[in-house]
C-alpha cells in the first residue's frame, strides 16, 4: 500500500506519504523538495536506537550532512529547556535558513522539533517522520507545534507546517502496546467527528487494542482515512478560526486530566479517551446526542483497551478550574466539541459548569 494525501494550503501545501519501508527512502523523498544540505535529526533515545541509523544512512546517501539531537522521552520534557538544547545544537552545526529539522519520533518529538524549526532563524524547514500511531494520524499533520507551560499543555507554540510527512507503517511493529492504544483514541475521534464509515469499520473488527490482532486492511484504512480527515479539516481551516476546533473533541477535559496528573499517570491518548467519554455524556445530558450513540462510542474506546473513568484522586473542582486555562477559552467561556450523531459534531460554549460536574462525578 502506497498512499499520497495532499494537504492543500494557501501558503505551503505538502504531502503525507504513507508507504511500508519508506523510512529507507527518506533522503530520496527530501531531495525532491530542493532543501539545503544541512539536516538536524531530532529523536528520543528509544526511537533513535530502533531507527536512527536507518534514517541517517538514507539522508547521508542522498547527500545531506546530518547532525542529531536526542531529547529525553516523555510529555514532561516537552518544555523550553528541551527547545534550548535544540537551539544549541542548531547553532553548533551552523544550521541555515535552507536547513531542515527532521522529527523522528512521536508527538512530543514532533511538536518540539516543529517549534524549534518555526523559531530558529525565524523559520527553517521541518520534515515529520512520525513513529507512533498517534503522531501518524494526528500530531504530525497540520502544523501545530509547541511545548507545555507548567500551568497547562501546549500554551507556548506556533502554527508551522512541515514540508513533508513521511509515514512508514512498518515502524509500528516496535511500538509498545500502551502507545498503540493511545493512538487508537485519536482514530476513534475521527470516526466520531468526521468519518462514520471508519467508525463502522472499527465496530466490525473483533480487536482494536493490539496491532497484531488487527487485519492489515483495517490498519491501512485507519492510517489513510485518519490522515485524510485531518488533511481535509486543516485544508479548510489552517489556524483554527472555526472548523478545525472539531479536532479537539475529547481534548478539553483530556488536557485538564493530563495536566492535573503531572503527565505521569495517563498518556495523551488515554486522556483523550476519558475526555471523549465525558464529552459524549455531556452531549447526552444536553439532549444533543442519543444515549445509544454514546454507548457505541464508549464500546469502541473500551475495545481499544482505553480508560473510560477518571484516574483516582483527580479532584473534579480542579478539573473545572483547569478548563478555564484551556487555549480555546473565549471571553471566559469554555468551548466544547460535542457530537450530534456519529460522524458529526458541533462546537458550543453553552455547557453549564454544573453539567460538567455532574458528568465527571459519574465517572
Amino acid at each position: 500500500m502506497t498512499s499520497v494525501i495532499k494537504v492543500n494550503l494557501p501558503q505551503q501545501s505538502y504531502e503525507i506519504a504513507i508507504a511500508p519501508g519508506s523510512l529507507d527512502r527518506l533522503g530520496e523523498q527530501m531531495s525532491s523538495l530542493k532543501l539545503g544540505k544541512k539536516v538536524l535529526l531530532v529523536s528520543n533515545p528509544t526511537i533513535f536506537k530502533h531507527y536512527g541509523e536507518r534514517a541517517t544512512a538514507s539522508l547521508t546517501a542522498a547527500g545531506f550532512e546530518v547532525a542529531s539531537s536526542i531529547l529525553p522521552a516523555g510529555e514532561r520534557y516537552k518544555n523550553l529547556n528541551s527547545i534550548q538544547k535544540l537551539y544549541d545544537t542548531a547553532l553548533e552545526n551552523r544550521l541555515e535558513r535552507s536547513s531542515t529539522i527532521v522529527a523522528l519520533g512521536g508527538g512530543v518529538i514532533g511538536d518540539m522539533a516543529g517549534f524549534a524549526a518555526a523559531t530558529w532563524l525565524r523559520g527553517i524547514n521541518v520534515v515529520q517522520v512520525p513513529t507512533t500511531l498517534l503522531a501518524m494520524v494526528d500530531s504530525a499533520i497540520g502544523g501545530k507545534t509547541g511545548v507545555n507551560h507548567p500551568q497547562g499543555k501546549n500554551l507556548i507554540g506556533a502554527f508551522y507546517q512541515p514540508r513533508l510527512v513521511l509515514i512508514d507503517p512498518d515502524v509500528l511493529k516496535t511500538l509498545p502496546v500502551r502507545e498503540f492504544r493511545a493512538g487508537m483514541a485519536e482514530v476513534i475521534k475521527y470516526g466520531v467527528i468526521w468519518d462514520a464509515e471508519l467508525f463502522v469499520q472499527m465496530e466490525a473488527s473483533k480487536h482494536l487494542n493490539q496491532l497484531r490482532y488487527i487485519k492489515p486492511e483495517l490498519i491501512d484504512a485507519i492510517l489513510t482515512r485518519s490522515c485524510q480527515a485531518k488533511a481535509d479539516v486543516v485544508s479548510k481551516d489552517e489556524k483554527e478560526a472555526g472548523l478545525r476546533a472539531i479536532l479537539n473533541y475529547g481534548h478539553t477535559i483530556g488536557h485538564a486530566v493530563e495536566s492535573l496528573t503531572g503527565y505521569r499517570v495517563v498518556n495523551h491518548g488515554e486522556a483523550v479517551g476519558i475526555g471523549m467519554v465525558a464529552a459524549g455524556q455531556i452531549a447526552v445530558e444536553l439532549r444533543m446526542w442519543q444515549k445509544e450513540d454514546t454507548e457505541r462510542q464508549n464500546a469502541l474506546i473500551q475495545k481499544a483497551g482505553l480508560l473510560t473513568q477518571l484516574p483516582s484522586g483527580v479532584d473534579i473542582e480542579a478539573i473545572v478550574k483547569a478548563l478555564q486555562l484551556d487555549k480555546k477559552v473565549k471571553a471566559g467561556k469554555v468551548r466544547f466539541v460535542l457530537p450530534t450523531q456519529i460522524g458529526v459534531v458541533t462546537v458550543t460554549d453553552e455547557v453549564p459548569a454544573d453539567t460538567i460536574r455532574q458528568v465527571l462525578q459519574g465517572m
